[in-house]
């Protein structure tokens, strides 16, 4: 059986625009958390996208209302998509740099797989596996000059590489899901019970530093999280995600930790090697396994 791509060209468009503000967001929040106590950051980002994915919920007429049977599922997929992944993501990014949390966070298409594999008896057609092991190699690439570093911030990997697989199993999950609620009450929801859970983290171990005003760099990476990334990305990933199955959708979007490294050089001064340039080049060759139009002879086992 085949895997068809079924990505509109609109789909493509927010793919590339998605592909963008995730990636341009590293650096951004490296910024963010510099200025601010990790989880008090998560929860001014989701106090700002709240209202905005109540505005768009609004004008495009559509329900926040989730029945009763479907509040279970609801919160499993937030739990999974965006509430363990936000808390493990922003306390690794506090210990690494920008380019190092990115290039961990997407080692996700690889747990994909292997969840894939162990809990759904799931077996990924060549072209998928040539697509995992062109991003493995990638991740590899861009560790190559970082691994002294990660190796003296063991806990920020540890708790990077929790939160790509928890992601990758999220995935599977959203794919996979039963409950009707249309995308833009799943990610209002997700992120309501977000900043909940962020919120009381802030409220039980941050308090300390809320004496400290953010500067224009921190309210810049507040507002830029709370409009770009949850009021637009968040909603594109999740639509992604609906389309296509888990393995492929973590790996279009495997040009987000090049953009990550490549802008975190820009906006934080960091210097790019050689093994950067050939990792662009597999990263983007696990991106074609996926958004290329498939041949005849490429089917799963």
């Amino acid at each position: 059986m085949n895997e068809p791509l079924r990505l509109a060209p609109r789909d493509l468009w927010l793919l590339a625009l998605l592909t963008l503000a995730w990636g341009l967001n590293w650096p951004v929040m490296k910024i963010g958390v510099t200025e601010l106590a990790p989880m008090s950051f998560r929860a001014l980002n989701m106090v700002g996208g709240l209202p905005l994915l109540a505005f768009i919920a609004r004008i495009r007429g559509v329900s926040l209302r989730v029945p009763p049977g479907e509040r279970g599922e609801l919160f499993l997929l937030a739990l999974t998509n965006m509430v363990i992944w936000v808390v493990l993501s922003i306390y690794a990014l506090k210990l690494l740099s920008s380019g190092r949390a990115a290039i961990l966070a997407y080692t996700m298409p690889v747990w994909a797989a292997l969840i894939g594999i162990v809990l759904y008896g799931e077996h990924p057609s060549r072209r998928l596996w040539i697509g995992v092991g062109a991003a493995a190699l990638g991740v590899v690439l861009l560790l190559g000059g970082e691994i002294g570093a990660i190796a003296g911030r063991p806990l920020g990997t540890l708790l990077m590489l929790l939160a790509a697989a928890i992601w990758g199993l999220g995935t599977h999950l959203m794919r996979r899901r039963q409950t009707r609620v249309h995308i833009l009450a799943i990610t209002f929801w997700s992120l309501a019970i977000g900043l909940v859970v962020c919120g009381g983290l802030a409220l039980a171990f941050e308090r300390d530093s809320w004496t400290r005003t953010p500067g224009a760099g921190g309210w810049g990476a507040i507002v830029y999280n709370a409009v770009v990334v949850f009021g637009f990305a968040q909603l594109v990933w999740f639509r992604l995600v609906s389309i296509l199955p888990p393995v492929m959708s973590g790996l279009s979007v495997m040009l987000i930790p090049v953009i990550g490294l490549f802008s975190g050089i820009v906006m934080l001064g960091e210097r790019p090697g050689w093994q950067d340039w050939i990792a662009l080049v597999v990263v983007l060759m696990a991106m074609a396994s996926v958004l290329l139009p498939a041949g005849r002879t490429d089917a799963t086992h």
